[in-house]
């Protein structure tokens, strides 16, 4: 961020002008650093960033024009303000066409010099905001924050770092509440076009009167209420990403006009008699198989093939419980974060109920779960009375002990499966394991390969 005072370089040839420039802007409790050439001035900006660079059009040597030049390639968090006599106004005027912030015309004026530092120091605090913006966002959403170390969620992102800066259309499966969006985020966010919009639409969502013109915009007078033009999301998403979540409810006159936008990458705006070309990269999402939706003539044949080039199938997180205590603390931290409260962790009874609950709902219902057990708990970790009553009732190991007797099973099956269950609730942490199963690490990798084998 930039910091008070803030720091404006002022370049000019003439000693006496870079002098009362100087004077001026201290008194405003700036920090003002002199260039008496371009040469020097951009020699300064190698070792400091200014926000302002004030600067004369005519110098000896390199002058205003080709200094704008370097600054618009090298520093463009640098605005430029272009000083210049009455007579070439109209240069001025021509280098705010190639990037300068604005011009001031000499002799200048105290009170305008002010203003116009003021202004442009204020637009590039805000673009910096965006930047640090975006980079947060894109932090947020990689790949690797998807937490995750099973061999589906390693073999996933995998698949998104390679087709991550592809322009190829990717349909992502998987249960409500998988994070079907978050991979869509990810993908986005490491791809060349993470600078341009990414734009998500629930298509389940609107009603179906109003998804043509939600997704493909209109004109003036398409209808009763189309009082003026209006933008659909695919020009919203041009040059970025578009995310069609729940594409399966796409109504069957939507998906040939969805069709035709894959196809021809261009839309007519509702009421245009003139198709408007886009670009944009297409990622849907769905939780039903859209192959027995083909079959059963509800979705479009040709557009479920046009979507599904690359398919990203996310496993429902009973299928995937060694990455519960990952997820666990991880959405604690998070919770804790948006709480600004302090809780050390989750306690082992807690974590092992998390571990044996079937999680119909997933990850998104892992996550209310946690953000409810630390906004209720009054203890220094989440314990086991924290959770819903339906969690406290699971049975654990002592139930699995009683239904091996009952059964009357073999030693040796109900050994598998204890080591089973207690290499799944360490997170597959061999290690810990071996130690807490009193053997050593070679007769616990003997025994995983005989359970492999039979």
């Amino acid at each position: 961020m930039i910091q008070d005072p803030a720091s404006i370089l002022v370049v000019d040839d003439d000693r006496e002008m870079r002098q009362l420039l100087q004077d001026i802007l201290e008194s405003e409790n700036y920090r003002v650093v002199l260039a008496s050439d371009g040469q020097e001035a951009l020699a300064r900006m190698e070792s400091e960033k200014f926000p302002v660079v004030v600067t004369d059009l005519r110098m000896k040597g390199m002058n205003g024009f080709d200094l704008l030049g370097h600054v618009a390639q090298k520093h463009s968090e640098s605005n430029l303000i272009m000083m210049t006599a009455f007579g070439t106004v109209e240069s001025a005027v021509e280098a705010m066409k190639h990037g300068a912030f604005h011009y001031l015309t000499k002799p200048v004026k105290a009170d305008e010099l002010l203003v116009t530092v003021h202004k442009a120091l204020k637009d590039a605090l805000l673009r910096e905001e965006v930047q640090q913006l975006r980079q947060q966002v894109s932090r947020e959403f990689a790949f690797d924050q998807i937490l995750g170390k099973s061999k589906p969620m390693r073999e996933i992102f995998d698949l998104i770092r390679r087709v991550a800066d592809s322009q190829t259309n990717i349909l992502i499966t998987g249960e409500s509440g998988t994070g079907k969006e978050l991979v869509a985020k990810a993908l986005h966010f490491n791809s060349q076009r993470k600078s341009k919009p990414f734009v998500p639409v629930n298509c389940a969502a609107i009603p179906e009167l109003l998804l043509e013109s939600e997704l493909f915009g209109h004109v003036r007078g398409a209808f009763t209420d189309a009082k003026s033009d209006k933008y659909g999301l695919f020009e919203e998403a041009h040059d970025g990403t578009l995310f069609l979540d729940e594409v399966s409810e796409l109504p069957m006159m939507l998906q040939a006009k969805l069709l035709r936008a894959v196809q021809e990458r261009e839309i007519r705006r509702v009421g245009a008699t003139k198709s408007t070309s886009v670009n944009v990269r297409l990622i849907a999402a769905t939780n039903v198989m859209l192959a027995e939706e083909v079959k059963a003539k509800r979705f479009r044949e040709d557009l479920y093939y046009r979507l599904n080039v690359i398919e990203i199938r996310l496993p429902p997180l009973r299928d995937r419980k060694e990455d519960i205590p990952l997820l666990a603390h991880g959405l604690l931290k998070k919770s804790l974060t948006a709480q600004q409260k302090h809780i050390e962790g989750i306690s082992d009874s807690a974590l092992a109920r998390l571990i044996d609950y079937q999680w119909p709902g997933n990850v998104r219902e892992l996550e209310n779960i946690v953000e409810r057990a630390a906004t209720l708990t009054q203890g220094s970790s989440i314990s086991l009375e924290d959770l819903p009553i339906n969690l406290q009732a699971i049975q654990g190991d002592g139930q699995f002990i009683e239904d091996a007797v009952e059964q009357i099973l073999p030693l040796g099956q109900v050994e598998k499966s204890y080591i089973r269950r207690v290499l799944e609730k360490l997170g597959g942490n061999k290690y810990q394991t071996a130690h807490v199963l009193g053997i050593d690490r070679k007769t616990l990798y003997r025994k995983l390969s005989e359970m492999e084998e039979s």
